[in-house]
């Protein structure tokens, strides 16, 4: 399927790519090249049920894309297609780009990866599929191409079209919206098997995670065959806490910025200003940019927030942002296949005991994970070639190692020691040297 140093190349590049969920693509990957959405109409299958998830609304070709990836494929194409929004249940419309390899598919149709972007922004403009490099992913895409992938690349909802806001951090919403490029995907590309896996970084690490919750009900007419999950957002509660003691690293207040922006939009009855002041209730629309225009300005006013600009107004203020963190975070159902999970102890956006905590809860319900926990590792430094292999394996149908059981063996607290001797009730002396000695 895919040569042991092609993977490590491909995910090392990933990681690479813009992995904070800080939204550094707004400041660094914006290009003055016209978008790569000025191309030929595909005229795709669109009968059918229009408002079914995952129907084909629209395709066109990609002439301006990154001209390595081009040469890679047989096909290159923006599409939108229907997906679910997780906070409405309504129909939703989002973009996404596919790339389809040279060649001849194999038996049962190219397999297809969904690559679960890190975050780029919120706003409509901030999408992927809007620029030639894919926002500098076009390099990872192309390795994956080349390895005979069928490549999906949803941009999620919000980005892309302006149609709907961007429920940023939302688990439900870009799990259904990754399931659904999957059913586009096919729609337009006759040659596509079912079989599919998800991998992503930081939100898309949180996409991938999410898709594989949802598979079993909202995508059972896929198979799924795994999903990787590098660095991701799962349990956002601690957002919260941090926000109210003033302790926010500079990587989560900016993150933090943006869930407002999108709770705000979402829950009309949320007092903003109960959350903002100073220099983030100044500078709320430039925080809120990724326009390369103002990636300077936002640079600087990131650097100026102090630790009461995003602190709750009170007790009732940062309960209800905890519950509002809570139902967008992760696990919220058992998984329906195999996960490899990778993070760093020293993560200054996602601590990794935020993420033990919802590996903890995953585990319990059931789930085959592998876990691989880096100590000395961040968020955008993680080593990741050990995924190449379990990747393979998927596909082929072997089974995934899963490490539930001793890490939920150690996440225990270590019992006491017992320093009691005999039925007297009297402590052996050298017994308790020993304790006293340790």
């Amino acid at each position: 399927m895919i040569r042991s140093p092609l993977w490590v190349t491909l995910l090392c590049s990933v990681v690479a790519i813009c992995l904070t969920a800080t939204g550094c693509s707004q400041a660094n990957h914006r290009e003055s090249a016209p978008p790569a959405t000025v191309g030929i109409d595909l005229k795709p299958d669109t009968t059918g049920n229009g408002e079914a998830p995952g129907a084909l609304a629209a395709a066109t070709t990609l002439p301006t894309l990154d001209r390595r990836l081009l040469s890679a494929t047989s096909l290159a194409a923006r599409i939108e297609y229907t997906s679910t929004s997780g906070i409405t249940d309504g129909r939703t419309q989002v973009t996404a780009t596919v790339f389809v390899p040279r060649g001849t598919p194999p038996q049962g149709g190219w397999p297809i990866v969904v690559y679960g972007h890190a975050t780029t922004g919120i706003q409509s403009e901030c999408a992927p599929s809007l620029s030639p490099t894919l926002l500098g992913a076009s390099t990872a895409i192309a390795a994956l191409v080349k390895a005979g992938y069928l490549v999906v690349l949803p941009d999620y909802q919000g980005l892309g079209l302006a149609t709907s806001e961007h429920p940023y951090l939302d688990s439900t919403t870009v799990g259904y919206n990754v399931i659904d490029s999957v059913r586009a995907a096919r729609r337009l590309v006759p040659d596509a098997s079912d079989r599919w896996l998800a991998a992503g970084v930081s939100q898309g690490g949180q996409a991938a995670w999410a898709a594989n919750e949802l598979a079993g009900g909202y995508g059972q007419d896929l198979t799924m065959v795994g999903a990787v999950s590098l660095s991701p957002p799962t349990d956002l509660t601690g957002f919260a806490e941090l926000a109210a003691a003033g302790t926010l690293t500079k990587d989560q207040q900016a993150s933090l910025q943006l869930i407002l922006v999108a709770l705000a939009a979402e829950h009309p009855d949320l007092r903003l200003d109960d959350y903002r002041r100073g220099v983030v209730a100044q500078k709320w629309d430039v925080l809120s940019s990724c326009d390369d225009s103002t990636s300077t300005q936002r640079t600087e006013a990131i650097e100026q927030i102090g630790p009461d600009d995003l602190r709750p107004s009170g007790p009732d203020q940062t309960a209800v942002l905890t519950d509002y963190l809570q139902q967008r975070g992760l696990p919220r159902t058992p998984t329906v296949a195999p996960m490899l999970v990778i993070y760093g102890g020293a993560d200054s956006f996602l601590p990794g005991a935020w993420t033990d905590r919802a590996l903890t809860a995953a585990c319990t319900m059931g789930d085959v994970i592998d876990i691989q926990f880096q100590p000395e590792k961040g968020h955008s430094d993680i080593d990741v070639s050990m995924a190449f292999g379990w990747i393979n394996e998927r596909f082929a149908g072997q089974p995934a190692a899963n490490s539930c059981e001793s890490f939920i063996a150690a996440q225990q607290p270590a019992e006491e020691p017992d320093t009691t001797f005999g039925d007297t009730g009297e402590s052996d002396s050298g017994a308790d040297e020993f304790v006293e000695g340790e």
